[in-house]
């Protein structure tokens, strides 16, 4: 590779002169350089789906890892893939990193769905619907129930489920009804019986197509009897009622069906004189996005499903047949059961030995505090903000919300703040996926308690983790900070592995300070002393440090990178460590998900390994180190290394100069995952994850396993 690869990166700092890699960036090996980002995207739910295959997992969290699953692919239908087809609508002829085209991207990912829809439906249908009867938990077919237990049940129909269910006929006065996205619907024909005569002119038509929606509002899963552990399905009991609907008429077999939509909010902000109403209506018109899949049961008749491609102007390399249940993550009210026996054991989480017997505040003024969630308690955040909203000394809060959830208990404790006098600020990012309308209705509640709620900047998402208390100190103002690489949301913490540090640093104090001014007012601060800032100065400091690496390589001194993060995906950043690799630095990546980094490349990333953990918590976790010959440096904090985070989102990145956090993170956090031979992935040169493979006297290492029981990072 020549100077060719690299001239479009900009200075960062002094600019080593490294060995640069052998492959140039032509279209011809476009391929050999990069992954396709949306096909990574995929090999990760594959990895999701790989642990509810896994046989070793107890058979509820195996239902749960299938509920992920169907929810992630969701999800990806609903943003990249209608982002794709909107592409190919408007002869977008890009190509993507890996030289493919929107055409081709489509065809490919179809190729890879099918196979893993169909993987699906087999573990849920012959695996773990068995087992979970076996286990005393009964998902049972309407067919099979005893004539008392039908007729019991046609009662609840009759009282619960009949009155909501609105069946739509479509005939000459009655277009095809609109389907609401993600909704579970049955299709059927009616006619009415040979030679009926009626006044009803609808008699002498023929047979029509009708839809019927499955109410959400009733539970997907219908219970049998008194004990609580057999169950139907709700769309079986209304297909074996569907005569009540249709009296008089001859009513033809149900078959099911869900459609997916484009959700993706593309909002013109620079055209948007009032961001929070332009984003509710944005949210209105969502549910009526362009349908871009069909989900239909096995056994829908051929003419059937052409109709409803038809009428949903789809393709049929649009549909995707499944030989089982649809919208599986309904059934994750199983989960619900109080059956521990079938589920991952319970741990308690680690809460600091000065709770509740010393003030955080008094602990900070000694040491930084380093959190590893959730095998550190989140309460410890949740009491750092009560802390200071009860401390009368505390004369200010300002923190950054991305996204919160509908039941968190630290919009409340912003507001108790201000009533009790204190200055609070929180920045809500209106624009978090799928979280607008929480983060609305909170924005809402704090600004009419009197909070100073903004935001953020034009054009940038705020997606930095960041608390700054103000408290005053004798004559002076001392700062206090949480900074962190997972939102402020109690619920996720339990789920989401994440990394949090408090600090009193003055320097961070000042910059924190500096950074709140720059999203609330007109600051245009370009520099900082300790933190990084996307999209300020963080690609900068970023590469400055891999040149840096590279430096020590050449000369001979220690140089590692090591990088655990969510996602790889901005080439510019894939090209700085292909030219670390050249270099000789040896890097270790820890990627949870999208890597367009081809790892183990000849003459392009021999150094470069990728690995990957799926596992009982969800890695959210982002920490970077860098050996720097030696005099080791760390940081934690928001962003991964994709074009988003760096040129489009505000990040905030932290260096951690606590001995003991800066240990635990290198020889504990980061060194398990490289240990990890149980639910660690090796992403190979073909983009395929293989399995590590044990020596026959290795020990297996499971990472989270480990960190269960170990307990508390340093609190």
């Amino acid at each position: 590779m020549s100077t060719a690869l690299i001239k479009e990166l900009p200075p960062a700092g002094q600019q080593a002169t490294a060995r640069l890699p052998k492959l140039q960036p032509t279209a011809e090996n476009a391929t050999r350089l990069f992954f396709n980002r949306e096909l990574s995207l995929l090999e990760f739910h594959r990895r999701v789906l790989d642990e509810a295959l896994d046989q070793s997992n107890p058979v509820l969290e195996r239902l749960k890892f299938l509920s992920i699953f169907s929810s992630n692919l969701d999800e990806f239908f609903m943003i990249r893939v209608s982002g794709l087809k909107e592409e190919l609508e408007e002869n977008v002829t890009d190509l993507s990193a890996d030289g493919m085209t929107p055409g081709e991207q489509l065809i490919e990912i179809r190729n890879r769905v099918l196979p893993m829809i169909s993987a699906e439906a087999r573990c849920l249908r012959d695996v773990i619907l068995p087992e979970l009867e076996a286990s005393g938990i009964h998902v049972v077919n309407y067919e099979t129930l005893s004539s008392q237990e039908r007729e019991t049940l046609r009662g609840y129909f009759m009282e619960k489920v009949f009155p909501i269910l609105t069946p739509l006929a479509v005939d000459q006065s009655h277009p095809f009804p609109y389907i609401s996205p993600l909704s579970l619907n049955l299709a059927l024909i009616v006619q009415a019986p040979e030679g009926k005569s009626s006044a009803d002119p609808r008699h002498r038509h023929q047979p029509r197509f009708v839809r019927i929606k499955v109410p959400s509002v009733v539970q997907r899963l219908v219970q049998v009897g008194a004990l609580g552990t057999r169950f139907v399905l709700l769309e079986e009991l209304i297909e074996a009622n569907s005569d009540t609907l249709f009296p008089g008429m001859i009513v033809g077999k149900c078959h099911r069906f869900r459609v997916t939509r484009d959700a993706d909010i593309e909002i013109r902000e620079d055209e948007a004189e009032d961001l929070l109403r332009v984003i509710q209506q944005e949210l209105r018109r969502r549910p009526f996005g362009t349908p871009v899949r069909l989900e239909v049961s096995a056994g829908m008749p051929e003419e059937l499903v052409t109709y409803l491609i038809d009428s949903l102007d789809l393709s049929a390399e649009d549909v995707y047949v499944t030989d089982g249940p649809l919208a599986v993550q309904d059934l994750m009210s199983l989960y619900k059961l109080n059956r521990p026996d079938l589920k991952d054991e319970p741990f308690v989480a680690a809460r600091p030995e000065w709770s509740g017997k010393r003030s955080i505040f008094d602990v900070l003024k000694e040491r930084d505090v380093l959190l590893h969630h959730p095998y550190d308690a989140y309460d410890s955040v949740t009491d750092f903000i009560n802390e200071a909203v009860d401390d009368p000394e505390v004369v200010a809060i300002k923190i950054c919300l991305y996204r919160t959830g509908p039941d968190s208990p630290i919009p409340p404790a912003l507001i108790r703040a201000t009533e009790k006098g204190k200055q609070v600020t929180a920045l809500i990012e209106l624009k978090a996926r799928f979280d607008e309308e929480s983060n609305i209705e909170w924005a809402r509640k704090l600004d009419e308690a009197g909070v100073h709620v903004v935001y953020g900047i034009l054009g940038l998402k705020t997606h930095g983790k960041l608390t700054l208390v103000v408290r005053r100190e004798g004559d002076s103002l001392k700062r206090y900070m949480h900074i962190a690489s997972g939102n402020y949301n109690p619920t996720t913490s339990c789920t989401y592995t994440d990394l949090g540090l408090f600090t009193a640093d003055d320097e961070i104090g000042a910059d924190a300070t500096e950074l709140f001014n720059y999203l609330t007012g007109c600051s245009r601060q370009m520099e900082y002393r300790k933190i990084l800032v996307a999209p300020v100065n963080l690609r900068e400091k970023m590469e400055a440090l891999i040149d840096r690496e590279i430096s020590h390589a050449e000369s001979g001194k220690p140089a590692h990178i090591m990088a655990k993060i969510n996602r790889l995906a901005d080439k510019q950043m894939i090209q700085k460590l292909y030219e670390a690799a050249a270099a000789g630095v040896k890097i270790d990546l820890m990627v949870r998900g999208i890597c367009m980094l081809r790892p183990g490349v000849p003459d392009l990333s021999e150094t470069i390994t990728v690995r990957n953990v799926v596992g009982r918590f969800l890695e959210h976790s982002r920490v970077f180190y860098f050996a720097n010959g030696g005099q080791e440096e760390l940081y934690l904090g928001s962003a991964d290394w994709m074009s988003r985070n760096l040129k489009h989102r505000i990040e905030v990145v932290t260096p951690v100069s606590d001995p003991a956090a800066k240990i635990y993170l290198k020889d504990e956090l980061l060194t398990a995952y490289l240990r990890d031979n149980v639910k660690v992935r090796m992403l190979k040169s073909d983009g395929s994850y293989v399995e590590v493979e044990r020596e026959p006297a290795e020990e297996a290492f499971d990472s989270q396993a480990f960190f269960i029981g170990r307990g508390a990072a340093n609190l």
